[in-house]
């Protein structure tokens, strides 16, 4: 497999998150997406294992719309990857409510990749 095509596999993945945030469906997907022992390390400083995301997702506001941008590939291990991009998303109104760098670490499993450790860090505003 080459890196185009893990680039294009992880940033599937990435964009079926964000659509199922937008959904208000995260919850239910990063529970399938997301290993036993993941964690998501948030821009407000939370950590929060796989039943705390699928917790707080439950309850969070739907985003209406996003950006990837600028992402880029980094392998890991032989069967790991990161992905880290630039996302901009929006709740209401034309002004993004967060803009930020994401860290995605894909683990590919017998089923498919799976989410191991995801870190975002919100840009100053401006």
């Amino acid at each position: 497999m080459t890196d185009t095509d893990v680039l294009d596999e992880l940033l599937d993945l990435e964009g079926r998150g964000w659509d199922a945030l937008c959904a208000s469906s995260g919850a239910d997907f990063y529970g399938a997406l997301m290993t036993d022992d993941a964690l998501m390390v948030l821009a407000n400083g939370m950590v929060l294992d796989r039943a705390g995301v699928v917790d707080s997702l439950r309850h969070a506001p739907p985003w209406r719309t996003y950006e990837i941008q600028d992402p880029r590939l980094v392998h890991v291990g032989p069967a790991a990857a990161a992905l880290i991009y630039v996302a901009v998303a929006y709740r209401e109104g034309t002004t993004p409510a967060f803009r930020g760098v994401m860290s995605s670490v894909y683990l590919r499993t017998p089923d498919g990749w799976r989410l191991t450790c995801y870190q975002q860090t919100r840009f100053p505003e401006e």
